[in-house]
């Protein structure tokens, strides 16, 4: 399997978003987005910079209590939240999100890892001493690599 990370630090969540938003315009139906990081990370804030590159026009919140929430844009958007999943041994059908027709984006993954392909985008977003944040965004596999690659491009 292909591996490649680059480290991104934004200063505001206004960019946080516009980086999201500029990888929105390389994905493909059936892209799948990790995210990671402690409660307001900004892992929510990333996916509404994403759902603007995907051209959704409703706003994004945080599927924490219904668990899926669907956006529509360019791309479908399947934004799941696993946080309340860990330890649960229930199947709850998001193998079709996690291999659709849109872009899905898992927050606390980590949680339902033994649901998720290996080939991904996986980024970590931790909070930095200045309130700042740390994006370690991680490809995993040839097509994800070529997209990060395109990234650090433009």
């Amino acid at each position: 399997m292909v591996l490649k990370s680059i480290r991104v630090i934004t200063r505001t969540a206004s960019e946080t978003q516009k980086l999201a938003e500029k990888l929105a315009g390389f994905l493909f139906a059936g892209s799948l987005i990790t995210l990671s990081g402690q409660l307001g990370a900004g892992k929510t804030t990333f996916t509404q910079g994403l759902g603007k590159g995907l051209n959704i026009r409703k706003n994004i919140t945080s599927p924490t209590f219904t668990l899926l929430k669907i956006y529509h844009g360019d791309l479908p958007l399947y934004h799941i939240d696993a946080y309340r999943l860990e330890g649960l041994g229930q199947d709850l059908g998001f193998e079709e999100y996690i291999e659709s027709d849109g872009v899905c984006v898992i927050e606390w993954s980590h949680f339902i890892s033994d649901l998720l392909p290996e080939e991904r985008i996986n980024i970590e977003i931790n909070i930095l001493a200045d309130d700042s944040r740390e994006l370690l965004i991680t490809a995993y596999g040839k097509e994800y690599e070529r997209i990060l690659d395109s990234l650090c491009i433009q």
